[in-house]
């Protein structure tokens, strides 16, 4: 069985690659590595070892630190009050929703985003 922090950090992976759009075949070879390798961090299947999780931070555009955020703050309670489901961050659609929202340009995603919460305070 996977650890939590595994399981996170492939989380985190998955979740950064997706927002910028990159395959797992593209980020193996950045890494230098086999795409089934990166299937099998990105589900916690097999650990990643510090080097290695430097390397993919270097190719994600990102600092080690980031596949640690939130560690401590993951609680399933906490997203259900919320009508927020807890794994949002590896839900492929909503990360296709925000890299497609940061595509707009800024004047008018201000407008979406507060169309948005208009939106959510009536509901």
């Amino acid at each position: 069985m996977a650890h939590i922090v595994d399981t996170h950090v492939g989380k985190k992976i998955r979740q950064r690659r997706w927002l910028i759009g990159m395959t797992q075949q593209k980020l193996a070879e950045l890494v230098g590595i086999k795409f089934q390798q990166i299937q099998k961090y990105e589900t916690g299947a097999n650990r990643v070892s510090a080097s290695r999780l430097w390397d993919i931070s270097e190719a994600l555009g990102v600092p080690v630190a980031f596949f640690f955020e939130g560690i401590r703050n993951v609680s399933e309670e906490t997203a259900e009050k919320e009508n927020v489901p807890a794994d949002l961050l590896g839900d492929k659609e909503a990360l296709d929703l925000v890299r497609s929202y940061y595509s707009i340009p800024e004047n008018q995603r201000r407008r979406l985003f507060e169309l948005a919460r208009v939106l959510s305070d009536v509901a």
